[in-house]
């Protein structure tokens, strides 16, 4: 159980006035430490109780520090604001009041309105570079977009996941002032903007805190990153509860994606996290806070969290597409067709069932709403943990892969785009790194050598083709390139349907409850929903190269067809190869007139 201690100081460097900072320091294992000026001037800390040391200098913002641990050890400030340079360089005290706000007045939008755009900033140019590219988001119909973690990692180049200073903005994409201008231009479009976190673990490069404050870790759990952070002390939770406030209330950024939170042994550090942040954001914010959970505990989204990631989903319509079942996706090689029926009618496919390695996994979700769960067709991960990083539409036949898109985008789960899925990119989205030396070679190995489990890597000369991550080239490979010519037909598959889904679905969604999905065929399915203002919504899929027989009702008055003459043949009791229907038979919100297939 955590430590009853009271938090008596907030980590890092806070500005007092325009002239004084407050420095304070968690060093448990230190015996002094002085703050180090630019200018030279070294000020030693006092030491408090349980391993704090504190001080108050003159000290304005833009004034460059580090921390001497010991006349031994000099490191960066674990809650930098910002850093001149890299992980390894000094920090800089940051005003948060410095950013003059063009649209304060934003609060937000409610949950049920997600569409989200998940991107990486760094492959896009920059802070400034995605702010360029929000317009045409929002003319596509997203409403949020949803950045990778931008934690300040070692080197340029990076998914972000090896961060070591989280409250620091990664300092190649631009200055803190620029991410403020991004989301504050977002908010003036409509648009929400979420941020992904990583309290799981620090990266491996940078991270001093073990040469001063072991108690951050566990030594008796170890996760894939190295030992477990420690969130039953007191110091721990609150560095990472005071970064979630400081994203939310100081960046305002609109909501948070927890990264693999099945790697915090602390269920209680989650649901006091969740606490924290609904008691601080004023009741009149919308604030979004989404998990990443292989063990799929749906009691944590009754506890302060809206949703999870819906990796189940995206399995089982992987399967489908691709008919790859290598690694993870083994665990939906037999009943794919099922465990999609089963996330559309109930949320995970895994709610205690047994996985390949004969382990359950899972709880009960079917109690759950639909926009508990954000589903998706693609995501970093599921693209860059690829050998080659290849996308679904260079591994599914085209017309399977809209039928797929448009339960994506017309189901009452959230939907979540990975950067190029609205303009079938063909560029790859890579794993890329930017470390040096022995690091840089065993996460070359290491890379390499996860491919093992799959067939087409068995052999280590295959692996040794796989692209290196520390090469400047894997980078600049997974930058986007869009080619208008190629795109639009995709593009304009993905706007109509937004358009849909923002007039006829998002104002009957609150309140929806699943009604059940029945199997068709290997492949084909039927899944029916019944929406907040008493409307039916009925989905027919079918993702198989042949025709499916299916049930066919009374024409509703609202429908959408993909490819054309799809209503045909099923008005016939046949749902042809390829192809999906939407039915909607509206409640008493205004509709499309009778008959009209949007």
């Amino acid at each position: 159980m955590p430590s009853s201690t009271v938090q008596p100081w907030t980590h890092g460097a806070r500005l007092v006035d325009a002239e004084h900072t407050r420095f304070a320091l968690w060093a448990p294992d230190a015996r002094c430490v002085s703050v180090e000026l630019a200018d030279g001037q070294s000020l030693p800390m006092r030491a408090q109780a349980d391993g704090w040391f504190v001080i108050q200098a003159r000290c304005p913002a833009g004034s460059a520090y580090r921390f001497a641990i010991d006349d031994r050890l000099q490191v960066p400030d674990p809650a930098s604001r910002a850093q001149l340079g890299d992980v390894h360089g000094p920090s800089l005290v940051v005003d948060p009041d410095a950013y003059q706000w063009q649209h304060p007045q934003w609060r937000g939008r409610p949950w049920h309105e997600a569409v989200i755009y998940e991107l990486h900033v760094g492959v896009m140019g920059g802070y400034q570079a995605v702010q360029h590219a929000l317009p045409a988001l929002v003319e596509l119909g997203v409403s949020a977009i949803e950045l990778m973690p931008l934690a300040e990692f070692p080197g340029e180049r990076n998914w972000g996941y090896d961060g070591v200073l989280p409250f620091a903005p990664e300092a190649s994409y631009g200055a803190p002032e620029q991410l403020k201008a991004l989301i504050d231009a977002a908010h003036g479009l409509g648009l929400a903007v979420l941020l992904d976190v990583v309290y799981n673990h620090f990266g491996p490069d940078g991270n001093d805190l073990q040469q001063y404050a072991k108690g951050f870790f566990r030594q008796d759990l170890h996760t894939p990153w190295g030992a477990a952070i420690d969130f039953r002390r007191p110091q721990v939770r609150e560095f990472f509860i005071e970064n979630a406030l400081m994203w939310l209330l100081e960046y305002r950024f609109d909501g948070l994606r927890l990264d693999a939170v099945h790697a915090i042994d602390d269920p209680d550090f989650l649901q006091q996290l969740a606490q924290r942040v609904r008691q601080a954001a004023p009741p009149e914010r919308h604030v979004w806070l989404n998990l990443e959970n292989e063990f799929n505990q749906a009691s944590l989204l009754q506890q302060g969290f809206d949703a999870q990631w819906n990796d189940d989903g995206h399995n089982a319509l992987h399967v489908l597409l691709t008919g790859e079942t290598d690694a993870y996706y083994a665990d939906f090689a037999e009943q794919p067709t099922a465990q999609l029926a089963r996330c559309l009618s109930q949320g995970f496919a895994f709610q205690g069932h047994a996985n390949r390695h004969g382990k359950a996994r899972g709880e009960p979700s079917g109690h759950l709403p639909p926009s508990a769960f954000v589903l998706f067709l693609q995501n970093h991960d599921q693209i860059g943990n690829r050998a080659f990083g290849e996308r679904l539409n260079q591994l599914a036949p085209t017309q399977a892969l809209h039928a797929a898109t448009v339960l994506l985008l017309l189901s009452p789960m959230i939907p979540l785009l990975f950067m190029g899925d609205e303009v079938a990119a063909q560029e790859p989205f890579l794993f890329f790194t930017s470390h040096r030396g022995q690091l840089a070679d065993a996460v070359r190995e290491g890379r390499r050598n996860e491919f093992a489990a799959f067939r087409a890597f068995a052999d280590a000369e295959q692996r040794q083709r796989i692209p290196d991550p520390n090469a400047a080239s894997t980078f600049q490979a997974s930058r986007p390139r869009p080619q208008p010519s190629q795109a639009e037909a995709t593009r304009e598959l993905y706007r109509s349907l937004l358009q849909i889904r923002h007039r006829e679905l998002i104002p009957r969604l609150p309140g929806t409850r699943a009604l059940g999905c029945q199997v068709l065929a290997e492949g084909a399915l039927s899944a029916s929903w019944r929406l907040g203002d008493g409307s039916l919504l009925r989905i027919d899929l079918n993702l198989g190269p042949h025709p499916v027989p299916v049930s066919a009702d009374a024409a509703p008055p609202l429908c959408f067809e993909y490819p054309a003459q799809t209503f045909k043949h099923w008005c016939l009791g046949q749902l042809p190869a390829f192809s999906v229907l939407v039915l909607l038979t509206p409640g008493p919100s205004p509709t499309a007139p009778d008959g009209e297939c949007p």
